[in-house]
């Protein structure tokens, strides 16, 4: 063969040369496109294949008591999902996840034949959300690939039901769906973070990376107490079912701040429990001491009778005419449960007289009527940090009738929520300062300090004086009054009962039940608590049942507070006598008020007075004992020294029982025993 030329050679090496440079060019701008040009949508494709990014939810926040105690947490579940691309027979995948998890086996097959062969086919199906512990461990046993195990957060509730309306609940995504967890819903739930998974050709995980790192809800630490919670709801719940009531509610205050102490309803539920269709479900979620208002009926008087205090000449002891029990209202004729001629003020509300707080009404006047109703608070929210807050019902003056300060004037035409009825005995109770009823204590992240919820700035709107005889005269209504079962074992106690009847909206009229209600405070000198009972739907009167219950709920949350009992020792809360002293009368306890100076007979609308008679032997015996009734030591020595009255003295603090009672005529040689507690 000849040998190649030089020429061909060289253009045979050139020829290979340009090849292989056109091929390393090739190949560089290959490079160069995977590399650089196409490098982002060919990372998103990669990371489709292999890369997940799942949200992680923050825990919401824990809720305690103000004790500290639990009543709402979050806990890690695990829920269920599989790859319906990935089972081959979605029957016998059915039957073994509804054998385990408790499902319905058809229902389920066909969800899996959907997701993997139907129009709608994908790669993710949730089989069930939050299971059980026990179900996690039988699932994880079995060790199938195409299940997948996502955790999740479930909230739960450690006390049941003690709480549940005031605390609320969550829905299936841990958004809260009524009460605190609704209404605190940015606070409770945090920041989700985001995790990156690594999977395989099968799209089972194998690592990951925290993206995103999830931020906890707050906690919150409520004022509520978990002890008096407890014995609210117990009492209450005894107090509908004994009766035949249809439904009830309570609040317990600190007046002196507005923490509420409990908040209960009846009936109930139990927020772990997931919800239930049916009326009767639905009526036991309502928030009744909140969001349901009613006409609050005779526990309105003392409203009644504080305003007379503020804005007329009407005294605890002036006379009221009482009509003999009728009166003639603009056409309307009112008739009363007892056929009084005439009681003082205090015995008005002491024996709860219809025709007697008319008439005080009428001394008040509509406008300085709807004045002071509003002071109280009635007729707009309270502001609680709870949702569906109703502000109740009370109309303009101009939209009153002629008669309706006679129905305002004993709780009728005006409707409030128990709660609105606790803020305004926390007015008489803490000396005429309005206060918002209060819910959170403070507020915290996880491992940070508490931030305390201040006390917003009271509004004062009685004078502390006319606060604290009102005060009195609610004494009088559990002492020798309609609220006698209010007593308490150790402690003075003051309140009102009410009874209003409930109108039936579709016949038009007043029924024979009632709103039977009791507001009413503890100790009387210095109240701690406020406790508001009411019992829809009874057939007896607040009387006699809702004033046991204030009873029961009023003494454990005085213990349970540690306030110091102010009864002397071998007082009997039946008879409200010492042992052994039979002439001692408890008035500061108090027994009635002071008998007025004078009867009083109406004169064309003037209350006249007229000395009373006594006879001949009496009128000369001696000096007018006076009330020393809440008055320091030095007040009443002083005034009896002025009087020239021996005055024997027991004890410390205010005076509390006196005998003679005041207005009794002191025999000559004798003295003025008076005893004084703290």
């Amino acid at each position: 063969m000849e040998p190649l030329s030089s020429d061909r050679a060289a253009s045979r090496l050139n020829l290979l040369l340009w090849i292989a440079l056109i091929w390393a060019v090739a190949i560089l701008g290959r490079l160069l496109d995977l590399q650089v040009l196409s490098h982002g949508e060919l990372r998103r494709q990669a990371d489709l294949q292999h890369l997940r990014n799942l949200e992680v939810r923050a825990p919401r926040g824990t809720i305690f008591d103000r004790n500290g105690r639990v009543l709402a947490m979050s806990l890690p579940v695990d829920s269920v999902a599989v790859d319906p691309r990935q089972i081959k027979d979605p029957a016998v995948a059915a039957g073994i996840l509804a054998g385990v998890l408790n499902l319905d086996e058809t229902a389920l097959c066909e969800k899996l034949k959907e997701s993997s062969q139907g129009p709608g086919r994908r790669g993710f199906l949730w089989i069930k959300r939050k299971i059980s512990p026990e179900e996690s461990e039988r699932l994880h046993s079995m060790k199938l690939e195409w299940v997948e195990f996502r955790q999740e957060s479930q909230r739960y509730y450690p006390k049941g039901s003690l709480a549940a309306h005031l605390l609320g609940g969550v829905d299936s995504e841990e958004k809260g769906n009524a009460g605190i967890e609704m209404a605190l819903e940015d606070e409770l739930q945090g920041l989700p973070g985001s995790v990156r998974m690594l999977t395989d050709v099968k799209q089972r995980g194998y690592d990951s990376e925290v993206f995103v790192e999830p931020q906890p809800g707050r906690n919150l630490t409520l004022t509520l107490h978990e002890g008096i919670q407890y014995v609210a709801e117990r009492e209450l719940k005894a107090a509908v079912e004994d009766n035949n009531c249809q439904t009830g509610s309570i609040v317990v205050m600190d007046p002196r701040t507005g923490d509420v102490l409990a908040l209960a309803n009846y009936p109930t539920y139990d927020p772990n429990e997931p919800v239930k269709p049916g009326q009767k479900e639905k009526q036991a979620r309502f928030d009744l001491a909140v969001s349901v208002p009613f006409e609050p009926g005779s526990v309105f008087k003392v409203i009644t009778v504080a305003a007379a205090l503020e804005t007329t000449p009407l005294k605890p002891e002036s006379i009221i005419p009482c009509g003999s029990g009728r009166i003639n209202l603009f056409g309307r004729v009112i008739r009363d449960h007892d056929s009084y001629a005439s009681l003082s003020m205090a015995d008005v509300l002491a024996k709860s007289s219809n025709i007697g707080a008319i008439q005080v009404g009428l001394r008040v006047g509509d406008a300085r009527m709807y004045e002071y109703v509003r002071r109280f608070g009635f007729g707009k929210a309270t502001g609680v940090p709870l949702p569906a807050e109703s502000g109740g019902m009370l109309r303009r003056v101009s939209e009153w009738q002629p008669s309706s300060i006679g129905s305002i004037a004993m709780g009728h035409e005006v409707s409030t929520t128990t709660l609105q009825l606790a803020r305004a005995c926390s007015v008489i109770a803490n000396g005429g300062l309005l206060v918002r009823p209060r819910l959170i204590l403070a507020h915290h992240k996880p491992g940070g300090k508490p931030e305390v919820e201040p006390i917003e700035e009271t509004k004062q709107i009685l004078k502390p004086e006319n606060a604290i005889l009102t005060r009195r005269m609610m004494e009088g209504v559990v002492l020798h009054g309609t609220g006698k079962k209010a007593h308490l074992d150790g402690y003075t106690a003051g309140g009102k009962t009410g009874s209003a009847q409930i109108f039936d909206l579709e016949k038009k009229v007043y029924t024979h039940h009632y709103n039977a209600s009791f507001m009413g405070f503890a100790p009387v000198a210095n109240p701690r608590v406020v406790v508001v009972v009411t019992l829809n739907g009874s057939a007896k009167f607040g009387g006699a049942v809702a004033a046991p219950v204030f009873r029961e709920v009023a003494a454990t949350a005085l213990r349970l507070l540690d306030v110091p009992k102010d009864l002397p020792e071998g007082i009997s809360p039946d008879t409200n006598e010492p042992a052994g002293v039979d002439d001692l009368a408890i008035a500061g306890l108090s027994s009635p008020p002071p008998p007025p100076p004078a009867a009083a007979v109406a004169a064309g609308g003037t209350l006249i007075a007229r000395a009373p008679s006594r006879p001949a032997s009496v009128q000369a015996v001696g000096p007018t004992v006076p009330d020393f009734m809440g008055k320091t030591m030095r007040a009443v020595l002083e005034q009896s020294a002025a009087l020239g009255l021996a005055v024997d003295v027991q004890g410390s603090g205010l005076a509390r029982a006196q005998a003679p009672p005041a207005g009794s005529l002191l025999a000559h040689g004798e003295h003025v025993r008076v005893q004084f507690v703290r």
